[in-house]
């Protein structure tokens, strides 16, 4: 899994990179569909996850890297409320 840890005092947090699969996405974040519909990308293709990173997604779809990377804290930001929920 292309999710990236990183230590936090006493507990341990998961990561949403540029090199996360849209699968991964998906699975962690089902929000994420809708947030990408928003700026007018499918994540999801007869109800499948599309193939590729969120990068290659993003860029191919002619956002720029300063975007890819607001994008990238939008999603840590939706991910960081859920685990804020579960606790």
């Amino acid at each position: 899994m292309v999710l990236q840890s990183f230590t936090q005092p006493k507990r341990k947090k998961q990561m949403i990179t540029k090199g996360t699969t849209i699968e991964e996405l998906v699975s962690v974040i089902p929000e994420s569909v809708n947030y990408f519909m928003e700026k007018g990308i499918r994540l999801l293709i007869c109800g499948e996850p599309i193939w590729g990173t969120i990068e290659e997604v993003i860029l191919s779809k002619g956002f720029s890297n300063d975007q890819l990377d607001i994008i990238l804290e939008d999603l840590n930001n939706i991910l960081f409320q859920k685990e804020i929920k579960v606790q």
